[in-house]
């Protein structure tokens, strides 16, 4: 970097660097306030989570409130909690009296553990699900598109739901690993799968989507046909395509070191996510604004160093405006798309038309967790009712519901995306923000309901997409052609319109079209803990939640929901590349 340019340079982190500042005061200012946003004494809460006492007398609730400083506000327990952390003194929780910076320390080394696991079982499945698209395209037969349909399957797998079949098969039958605990290697394979597998299938689903831009490139012809070994193709390749999918990372692995609560519930594993939660639930706020402190210094760290990865790899041709810009070959469309796209539509009709014929609050005790028959198609759940009918029912408000979080946080995503230096710090910080928090703060002003669980995943489902606008969005302005439209006296509209939108729109709504089920999931785990849509309102992503205590018992009670929530996400990934077919 040139001495001319580094002042200017200089400046340009400054965006970022307040945008971190403030969101994480904004974060941690909304943590304090939570206890008096729900509404509920927190005093009552407390006393609850300590002794379970439902009654407490008036003269142990004011006990509690002096021993607390709830008298004192909000924002005088923050003051006092910021002041004590310069001296590693985080306070002692409200409800175990234990200091707090031990047990946020233990569950932060356990959460970063399983990560690390997680993160080494998603670079894996993304390299199988980009195997063949490698293979071909490092050797100039890359002929044919293809429909995402396995990424999407895999993506689509609730990891709760996930976790418990291996808990059970691998852990409880086969016994090759420990269903439960936390002791040592053997411990984290298990939920190292349940949450690796459907996060590789996402980010893999995205690199398989745009390697054959960077197959297509000059420089690859160049290299084939001075006979560079395909291997040397791959990597440069990779290289090529990696920085655009790398802000991924973010939103996706590293947030599940907050994020994994319903994974470490079912495995019994002590990670931040679990003790954030439970300390949200008891409405201890020492413990949860370490907690949150600690996910925001986590989310700032990982988007420092992903985005100096991201240079690294991309290099002087970034740094000059010499990048050059990634084209999609037209690829002929794979023959079973349109058999794949019309099968998932016809069996999405067959089961809404035929649930809607049924009652799906009749509730039959005589015939509870029957076996799929005649009668029952997909069986019954624990409460006896027809789960066919259920599933109907749920379709259009489940699917209605997603899809309108989806959309608008896409469309958040993609304008903070566009101003990437005062979005880069929030973005950061709200990635690992877990949504069920950001459910517990929204509820306490909106109220339990759908729709507040709906801005609740709003608030924080945006993050992916502002990553990944923003990352594309400076790869396209480092372009040749970008600064030659720019000499020829192109304005900013005419960028925005011709340049600068088709080059993220594209990769932007497919990565909507996969995150499209786990914004499903998220839905049914703000619902589950009474956040959301309310029973018995049937709802895809709560059948899930209130039907997994008895997979085990009754599998049949779960395959219906997961495997359409499966349909339903092959579909909109086929429909796409159906549509982007007849583009091209």
């Amino acid at each position: 970097m040139s001495v001319a340019h580094a002042p200017a340079a200089r400046l340009s982190l400054w965006p970022a660097a307040a945008g971190r500042v403030l969101a994480g005061a904004a974060l941690l200012g909304a943590v304090a306030l939570l206890p008096w946003l729900t509404g509920a004494d927190p005093a009552r809460t407390v006393l609850r989570a300590r002794s379970a006492d439902q009654n407490p007398t008036a003269a142990e609730l004011a006990a509690v409130r002096e021993q607390l400083g709830l008298d004192e506000g909000p924002f005088a327990h923050l003051g006092h909690w910021l002041g004590g952390l310069p001296r590693g003194d985080a306070g002692v929780s409200w409800v175990s009296g234990e200091p707090v910076m031990p047990q946020v320390g233990t569950a932060l080394s356990v959460s970063l553990t399983l990560v690390l696991g997680a993160f080494l079982v998603t670079a894996l499945v993304a390299a199988l699900v980009c195997t063949r698209t490698v293979f071909l395209g490092s050797r100039r037969r890359l002929r044919q598109d293809r429909a995402g349909t396995t990424a999407a399957v895999l993506a689509a797998l609730p990891k709760f739901l996930l976790a418990s079949v291996l808990a059970t098969v691998c852990g409880v039958w086969w016994g090759w690993f420990p269903s439960s605990g936390w002791e040592g290697p053997q411990s984290m394979v298990l939920p190292s799968l349940a949450l690796g597998i459907p996060s590789g299938a996402m980010l893999g689903g995205l690199l398989d989507q745009a390697l054959p831009a960077a197959f297509h490139e000059p420089w690859a012809r160049t290299a084939y046909a001075v006979g560079l070994p395909p291997g040397n193709i791959a990597r440069n390749a990779l290289r090529r395509t990696l920085p655009g999918m790398l802000p991924q990372l973010l939103p996706t692995v590293v947030a599940l070191v907050g994020g994994a609560v319903a994974v470490e519930k079912i495995f019994n594993i002590p990670g931040l996510g679990r003790l954030a939660l439970e300390a949200a639930v008891a409405q201890d706020l020492p413990v949860l604004q370490t907690a949150t402190l600690a996910l925001v210094l986590l989310g700032v760290s990982a988007g420092i160093l992903i985005r100096a990865l991201r240079h690294t790899l991309l290099g002087r041709p970034l740094r000059d405006g010499a990048l050059p810009t990634l084209h999609r070959p037209p690829l002929v469309p794979p023959r079973s798309l349109r058999w794949i796209t019309a099968a998932c539509s016809v069996v999405l009709i067959a089961l809404v038309t035929a649930g809607l014929l049924r009652d799906p609050l009749q509730v039959d005790t005589a015939a509870r967790l029957v076996a799929p028959s005649l009668e029952h198609p997909l069986g019954t759940d624990a409460l006896g009712r027809d789960l066919l009918a259920r599933l109907g029912h749920g379709a259009l408000r489940t699917a209605g519901v997603a899809l309108v979080v989806t959309v608008v946080s896409a469309v958040t995503g993609l304008l903070l995306g566009m101003a990437p230096r005062a979005s880069a710090g929030p973005t950061e910080v709200v990635s690992t923000l877990p949504a069920v928090l950001s459910g517990l703060l929204i509820a306490g002003v909106t109220g339990p309901s759908v729709w507040g669980a709906a801005c609740a995943v709003c608030v924080v489902g945006w993050s992916p997409y502002a990553a990944q606008t923003a990352a594309l969005l400076e790869q396209e302005r480092a372009s040749g052609h970008i600064a030659a439209s720019v000499a020829l006296g192109a304005g900013r509209p005419h960028l925005l319109r011709r340049h600068l939108l088709p080059a993220v729109l594209p990769a932007l709504l497919r990565n909507a079209l996969l995150r499209l089920p786990t914004a499903v999931l998220v839905l049914a785990s703000l619902g589950f803990l009474g956040l959301g849509e309310q029973p018995p309102t049937p709802e895809w992503g709560r059948l899930l939640s209130e039907n997994q205590p008895y997979a085990e018992l009754a599998p049949w009670t779960v395959l219906g929901p997961a495997a359409a929530l499966v349909v339903l996400s092959v579909l909109a990934v086929t429909g796409s590349a159906l549509g982007r077919g007849k583009g091209e």
